[in-house]
């Protein structure tokens, strides 16, 4: 297999920084988020729609031995598999297909490249509200794949934002999604 000679984490932030380079886990990522909090320093998140800006942000952030949150969003998750992959069924439900597959292409590239660009990353799901829940759906399913092959999930972190519905569905909504990607030291 590949190997590669890491940098320090990051050199220029205060204090040892104690987290992997490559895509962290959930926990590893809590890790990272108290060490900037505690020394003062912003992780900056990119919404990549290619391999070609994942490997640019990459580049960016080994340059800058800074650890690093690399997003996609529905739009540029689909922009990324290609729109010539539907994101609806036969029967014209919004399926989000080229989202989720998009999505699981973008975390499976940086999961590929980041170990060899030396630096700690965060491979994260941009604002998902409740229209976009199969694009989720099909995200969680495949970090729970993930998971079951290599005992890690595949993204770092997802975000639900439901802000535009009432409490109870909300809260509910929440439980059930973070229950399951709680079993995977997910947050």
């Amino acid at each position: 297999g590949a190997t590669a000679s890491a940098p320090a984490a990051s050199a220029d932030c205060k204090g040892a920084l104690s987290v992997p380079t490559g895509v962290l886990t959930g926990d590893q990522t809590r890790q990272l988020f108290e060490h900037a909090r505690q020394h003062g320093y912003a992780i900056p998140a990119f919404n990549c729609t290619s391999s070609s800006t994942i490997n640019c942000v990459l580049e960016a952030a080994r340059d800058a031995k800074s650890p690093i949150i690399i997003q996609v969003s529905t739009s540029g998750a689909w922009f990324f598999a290609g729109k010539g992959i539907p994101n609806a069924g036969a029967d014209k439900k919004k399926t989000l297909e080229g989202s989720v597959l998009g999505a699981v292409a973008a975390a499976l590239h940086t999961r590929t490249m980041a170990k060899f660009y030396g630096v700690p990353v965060v491979m994260h799901s941009d604002h998902c509200a409740k229209k976009l829940l199969p694009w989720f759906d099909g995200m969680l399913k495949a970090d729970e794949e993930y998971f079951a092959a290599t005992g890690v999930p595949l993204f770092s972190s997802h975000m639900l934002d439901l802000s535009e519905e009432k409490d109870d569905e909300n809260i509910a909504t929440c439980v059930r999604y973070f229950t399951r990607m709680a079993k995977m030291g997910m947050f």
